[in-house]
């Protein structure tokens, strides 16, 4: 835990919405508008139920993961690396209306990631179909 950080307090939904991504190109967004930080959101055929008990179980599945918050409709997990301990905070956020999981993940610490959130996401993507 050298590199853990302090837990953000910006986290969690706000009429709708995750936390915006910070300037640093180490977040990714589905709900950002600039392209730097933008992420399509997951998209699911199933019910919402069995999207987010699907999605539950694929963070579970990856490893130095713990989930720290859950609802209906939201998750949040702490990803560790696995040489320094560095956490990234990722949010999942279910939009029943649109059929959609808005997701979120940002690095704690530093400014570059080495595109480490966004290949999560889209590795979380390949497992969620």
């Amino acid at each position: 835990m050298v590199f853990a950080g302090k837990r953000p307090n910006n986290l969690g939904i706000s009429n709708g919405k995750l936390a915006s991504c910070p300037n640093s190109p180490n977040c990714v967004s589905s709900q950002s508008a600039d392209a730097a930080h933008k992420i399509a959101p997951l998209t699911f055929t199933s019910t919402p139920e069995q999207a987010i008990t699907n999605l539950k179980k694929i963070i579970q599945s990856l490893p130095r993961t713990k989930i720290i918050t859950e609802s209906q409709n939201y998750l949040y997990a702490e990803f560790k690396s696995a040489l320094l301990g560095f956490v990234d905070d990722v949010e999942f956020y279910l939009d029943r209306n649109a059929n959609v999981i808005q997701v979120r993940s940002a690095s704690r610490l530093g400014q570059s990631d080495l595109g480490v959130n966004r290949q999560r996401i889209e590795t979380i993507r390949a497992k969620f179909k």
